[in-house]
């Protein structure tokens, strides 16, 4: 999507202030003991008492309303009865959709952490912090991706290379798909002013690719490496990025 109107404008920051509040609802109840399910019961109460809808249930019928991802799950992880522990990785995702306005956001929280854990967490924000810097009109795609595998190199980390960002507004997924999280000298797509992406980091303590899990949806890593994720969904200026979930 292409913002072309004050309206698309104020739409697109009042779903991206929604799914910023439920995610930040759900990062402050993560704890141990607590159930995956029960917090995706939050979710689902701050996305209602606004009005809006959880995306994932609505364009591709997911069996939950947000995704929470544990460990070594990377994506698209299914809230249930899992109860969280000490030691856990936990990503929130949450995106939503609200007249006819799509946003996307994630945050990663380490549970009673070691300095590893803590570590990966802080390095998928800043990397996702470095790849955002570069989102500006007329700028190439990789540059995105450039950053965001610098960061996690220079700490020691990975990027998971077959997880990615993607465009949105009118729907979850639109073009430019496949904003990577590597550099790719073959990818010339020029960003444009108005633009709006959805850019994830996807850091890893080994793996670089991911596997379906037998659920169907949850996407993990085969060597059991945790992974941490962090997203924003922003509008490509010739300056700094407008952050509509921050």
């Amino acid at each position: 999507m292409t913002i072309r109107s004050e309206k698309d404008l104020k739409s697109l920051e009042k779903i991206g202030k929604i799914v910023s509040i439920a995610r930040d609802e759900m990062i402050k109840a993560v704890r141990p003991d607590i159930t995956t399910k029960e917090l995706d019961r939050i979710g689902e109460f701050v996305l209602s008492s606004y009005g809006a809808k959880s995306a994932p249930k609505y364009e591709y019928d997911f069996p939950g309303h947000t995704c929470i991802s544990v460990n070594n799950q990377a994506a698209h992880g299914i809230p249930g009865l899992r109860r969280l522990k000490a030691g856990d990785v936990v990503n929130i995702d949450v995106s939503a959709a609200l007249d006819g306005y799509f946003a996307d956001t994630g945050a990663t929280i380490a549970l009673n952490v070691c300095q590893e854990k803590q570590k990966l967490c802080d390095c998928s924000q800043m990397a996702l912090a470095k790849g955002i810097d570069k989102a500006r009109a007329g700028s190439k795609i990789n540059q995105i991706g450039k950053a965001i595998y610098q960061e996690a190199k220079d700490n020691g980390f990975t990027v998971i290379k077959n997880l990615a960002g993607h465009g949105i507004g009118k729907r979850l997924h639109e073009e430019p798909s496949h904003i990577l999280n590597y550099y790719d000298k073959r990818d010339n797509r020029i960003l444009h002013r108005g633009l709006v992406l959805a850019v994830e980091t996807f850091l890893s303590t080994g793996a670089e690719y991911v596997i379906e899990g037998r659920d169907g949806w949850t996407l993990r890593t085969p060597d059991r490496s945790l992974v941490a994720q962090f997203e924003h969904t922003i509008i490509v200026t010739e300056n700094e990025p407008i952050i509509v979930t921050a």
